[in-house]
């Protein structure tokens, strides 16, 4: 008799975005006339730089030649793509790596779902509250939690809530963990650490043997100077963080697909007997075991976006979200919503009105207004009664979004 992996039936429902869409498809089955505008899932809107595209073409041409095509890439990643991301996302800001530290693959989401798989099963886990739900459900699919109680909270998780009151920045656990996941800027609430708050995580990390997940897929659209776009620019962070970046959001790549990971050599974990082991080359080979690289176009196109022309190309493209963020936040304000996030991030994160919930909001949201965005209560329990929207989109849809609320 064949088993199933029973940590899978302890999952809620069905993953966030999923649902979005199946609510999204009824109701535009049954209302075919209305023109929905999507500000949920954070897909981008605008076509890739031409930069990107040039790059694209000739690496296709280079494929359909005998003396140029390629086979099998290295699995961690082609140097030319490695040695611009060191020079352009951490030299630039004094932070110094090794070709060998850093990890080519094909999304964030996948990283920051997989890299569990290299710890015991017995290490605590702690998350923020709201959290980008992957970390949570690739957690409980491995078996590190128990059933999830009525607020969807997994027993054995250590949920660290974000509110108003902390700056949606969580406070250092009160008891001991082990492996920490921190995104910054954060998706969903859009709010970024200073370096201040994050050298309390690597203090913490350090002085308790753990792990820090550093997801900073949205670091390129910082604007405040003050605020860190890398966690190794804390001192000590290479002995316990692990840093994750994507190309999906920053250069449009989300059908792409094009993203890295930085797995330090100083970075350390132990042994149920207490023996230090280098996590790099545990990575590594699991790596190299379960991937087999990404595509030499993918990467030949994510290296495009670090010459001067693609950096430009890019910027512009990030610009046009960030004043899609702008717009949503300038407008719900005026409207009297508590809004929060869309400076360093391209995410708004608003209260929503009375007492509705967060799912009641999406609801009201798609039949009235033939708005969608995504319900804060999808992203653990602290995000119910809140509401994300994504700034993802184009400006005109935006705008028309926005004259809808106004409606409401």
């Amino acid at each position: 008799m064949i088993k199933i992996n029973e940590n899978y039936l302890k999952l809620q429902s069905g993953y966030l975005f999923p649902e979005i869409s199946r609510r999204v498809r009824a109701f535009s089955e049954k209302n075919p006339a209305a023109k929905v505008i999507k500000l949920g899932i954070g897909d981008v809107t605008e076509p890739l730089p031409p930069t990107i595209v040039q790059a694209m073409h000739k690496a296709a041409d280079e494929m359909g030649s005998k003396a140029s095509v390629k086979g099998y890439g290295p699995e961690q990643g082609y140097d030319f793509l490695i040695e611009a991301i060191i020079a352009n996302d951490y030299k630039s800001r004094g932070v110094n790596l090794e070709n060998t530290e850093v990890f080519v693959s094909d999304g964030s989401k996948c990283d920051t779902g997989n890299f569990q798989e290299i710890f015991g099963i017995d290490n605590v886990i702690a998350v923020t509250d709201p959290v980008y739900p992957v970390y949570v459900d690739t957690n409980v699919m491995a078996g590190r939690t128990g059933q999830a109680g009525k607020a969807g909270e997994y027993a054995g998780i250590v949920y660290m809530p974000c509110t108003p009151d902390n700056n949606f920045v969580p406070q250092l656990p009160k008891e001991k963990v082990d492996l920490i996941y921190l995104c910054f800027p954060n998706n969903p609430t859009g709010a970024v650490a200073t370096k201040e708050q994050l050298k309390r995580w690597v203090d913490y990390a350090k002085t308790n043997k753990a792990i820090i997940l550093f997801d900073a897929a949205y670091e390129a659209f910082i604007s405040d100077n003050t605020i860190p776009h890398s966690i190794y620019e804390i001192d000590g962070a290479k002995e316990v963080a692990v840093e994750f970046r994507s190309f999906s959001k920053t250069a449009g790549f989300t059908g792409l697909r094009c993203a890295f990971v930085v797995v330090p050599k100083e970075l350390k974990a132990w042994t149920s007997a207490g023996k230090a082991v280098d996590v790099n080359p545990i990575w590594h080979r699991r790596h190299g075991t379960k991937f087999n690289g990404t595509s030499y176009i993918s990467q030949a196109a994510a290296a495009a976006a670090y010459t001067d022309r693609g950096k430009k190309e890019v910027r512009k493209i990030i610009e046009l979200y960030m004043s899609n963020a702008a717009l949503i936040r300038e407008e719900l304000g005026k409207l009297g919503y508590t809004v929060y996030g869309g400076v360093n991030a391209p995410y708004v994160w608003l209260k929503t009105p009375g007492k509705m919930s967060s799912w009641e909001f999406f609801d009201y949201l798609l039949e009235k207004a033939n708005v969608v965005g995504t319900p804060g209560s999808g992203f653990g329990a602290a995000g119910e009664g809140f509401f994300r929207l994504s700034a993802f989109g184009d400006p005109a849809n935006v705008a028309k979004a926005m004259e809808r609320f106004k409606k409401l």
